[in-house]
């Protein structure tokens, strides 16, 4: 197996779960030869918190790419967090916000400057985020 994905998101509603498992299936029908890790489904969401920090923490070292979504009125804390770990291992990021609301400094901003440019590219959708993929892979 080629690449391992790391999407990282929201989980704390039905809607934002639903999305994770629409983005995930989507991008395991687009994409060939990678594996999609989704913390969803590392560890049950009742487990012990230092017990899901682990998990999480260990699949975040073993991506190699990481896909962000960053939907809301702020980008999730916890989705934040993910993002500088990452980013400061020096491995890629490709956001995707499909809220057409405004959510940074400037009148220009999709999201928080830090996120933003800690991106590698910010997808409207899916199909753009999968293409956007595709030239990563290459």
């Amino acid at each position: 197996m080629g690449h391992k994905i790391y999407l990282s998101g929201p989980l704390f509603s039905r809607g934002e779960i639903a999305w994770g498992e629409c983005v995930k299936r989507f991008l395991e029908d687009r994409l060939d030869g990678v594996r999609i890790i989704w913390p969803h489904e590392i560890v049950p969401c009742l487990s012990l918190p230092a017990e899901i920090f682990l998990a999480n923490l260990q699949a975040l070292n073993e991506c190699d790419i990481m896909v962000a979504m960053l939907d809301g009125s702020s980008v999730d804390d916890g989705t934040a967090w993910e993002i500088g770990y990452f980013f400061m291992q020096g491995k890629k990021i490709l956001g995707l916000r499909t809220d057409f609301r405004r959510a940074g400094e400037t009148d220009n901003s999709r999201v928080n400057l830090m996120i933003e440019c800690s991106c590698q590219g910010l997808a409207s959708g899916l199909e753009e985020l999968a293409m956007d993929l595709k030239r990563l892979l290459d």
